[in-house]
């Protein structure tokens, strides 16, 4: 099954990315409770990134006043915002969420930023020195999965 895209079908859109946030949601609460919280993390994270797609979709007009130019996929040529929706990059994730803190608050923006501290504990484990890691143990990073998922349900109710 392929995910519809935001050009063809934004309200199939909208609804496949609510289902993979919750899918994601809670494998990232199943993967706390047996202990592995680098990939709770990295399953938080997906969910995050999948609710700000939502939000983005929700908000498509705005972002296409901000995105106004195009890219070219498989000879169709697709606005900016429509491109940042679909695929959501993580490098593109911070400065969407800065934008989507105009309709939705504040908050949208601090919980990816919390979102992006996983991503990288995911990668790179707690570090006691908090050099390779925002994180000094897993303990904390765990809190920091719970309170993501708190975000993720008041996000995907907006």
């Amino acid at each position: 099954m392929e995910l519809a895209k935001p050009w063809s079908d934004l309200n199939g859109y909208i609804e496949a990315r609510r289902k993979e946030t919750l899918f994601e949601a809670e494998l990232a609460r199943e993967f706390l409770r047996q202990g592995l919280t680098r990939n709770a993390a990295g399953k938080a994270y997906q969910a995050w990134k999948a609710t700000i797609a939502v939000l983005a979709a929700k908000k498509l007009g705005y972002l296409s006043s901000v995105y106004r130019w195009v890219k070219r996929i498989k000879n169709k040529r697709v606005g900016m915002a429509e491109w940042h929706v679909a695929y959501m990059p993580s490098t593109r994730l911070r400065e969407v969420a800065r934008l989507l803190a105009e309709a939705y608050g504040i908050e949208v923006f601090l919980a990816t930023e919390l979102a992006l501290s996983l991503h990288e504990y995911q990668f790179n484990g707690p570090d006691k020195e908090l050099v390779l890691s925002r994180y000094k143990s897993d303990d904390e990073a765990a809190r920091d999965v719970e309170l993501l998922l708190k975000y993720v349900e008041v996000f995907l109710g907006a």
